[in-house]
């Protein structure tokens, strides 16, 4: 069974909801799922991932929250070279901080496919200002993803 990994970046919960909502629907499609919380480099590469979705908000001034810190910088440090991986992000944000809206989705984003990351369709932006309930945007996109990417095994 095909491993998909959530790598969560959360300040208040958010973040997490999305990937506990989500998660169910990769294991319907085939997927054996595993959400990291505390995520750490060794998370994404001591064991196979097939596929990997973040779900990062975006704190004070398009900033990483404090439990994804670590993992962004030992990915920065180390630069271990992500040919293999396959990702989606989902970044939750709030349009009315202006330029840095999503600012961290967006930076993951960039230092991934830096380090060689192939991420699989466009990334999800989701704006408090809009949607109350993250999962309303993230569950229909996943939906979608899944359907788009060919990536149900079952």
């Amino acid at each position: 069974m095909p491993m998909l990994k959530i790598f969560v970046g959360t300040m208040y919960g958010g973040a997490l909801d999305v990937a506990e909502q989500v998660k169910p629907l990769f294991e319907n499609a085939g997927f054996e799922v595993a959400i990291y919380d505390q995520p750490s480099l060794d998370d994404l590469l001591g064991s196979p991932t097939d596929v990997a979705l973040f779900c990062v908000s975006t704190t004070g001034s398009g900033d990483f929250p404090g439990n994804f810190v670590p993992f962004a910088r030992e990915l920065e440090e180390q630069s271990p070279g992500l040919a293999s991986l396959r990702y989606g992000i989902i970044a939750l944000g709030d349009s009315s901080y202006g330029e840095t809206f999503c600012g961290a989705g967006r930076h993951l984003d960039h230092l991934l496919s830096e380090q060689g990351g192939k991420r699989l369709g466009e990334r999800l932006e989701v704006d408090a200002m809009e949607t109350f309930m993250a999962d309303d945007a993230a569950l229909p996109w996943v939906e979608e993803w899944i359907e788009t990417q060919q990536l149900k095994v079952a």
